[in-house]
């Protein structure tokens, strides 16, 4: 299992890493200012922080209400991952649009991309991470024969 300190170092790095890739490519891909592509990225990882805390904390206290448990079925995991990208882009289409002065369409187009780059730059992260950060192994050393 990670510590403490590693999992601030990963979650550092990952947001550090992904602005640094995010911020100048959704400027050329979008034809927008560097600085209003840099607001966006960081106001929205900001916002997705932070949504991702107070989701979790509520679905949890919800399923045990529901269910007198916080066990997930797969079913009920789709279900988070749906509602969670559901509550983050109901908060963040009306903010991209009203700060870039561009229609909600065109925000809804815009925040697709970006869903689609952090998916595909988280997965290729965390690969990365794990090889150049692996685990330390917790089970016993093997006894020789």
């Amino acid at each position: 299992m990670r510590t403490f300190a590693d999992r601030v170092r990963h979650a550092l790095l990952f947001e550090a890493m992904a602005l640094a890739i995010f911020i100048p490519g959704s400027a050329v891909l979008f034809d927008q200012p560097v600085q209003d592509m840099g607001v966006i990225g960081i106001f929205s990882a900001t916002i997705a922080t932070l949504w991702n805390f107070v989701f979790n904390v509520g679905f949890d206290r919800a399923m045990l209400r529901l269910r007198g448990s916080v066990e997930k079925t797969m079913a009920i995991r789709v279900t988070h991952t749906f509602l969670f990208e559901a509550g983050l882009v109901a908060m963040l289409i009306p903010l991209i649009a009203w700060y870039l002065g561009i229609g909600l369409w065109a925000a809804l187009l815009m925040d697709i991309a970006i869903v689609t780059f952090y998916l595909v730059y988280g997965f290729l992260f965390n690969l990365a991470y794990d090889r150049l950060f692996p685990v330390a192994s917790t089970a016993a050393p093997a006894q020789p024969c």
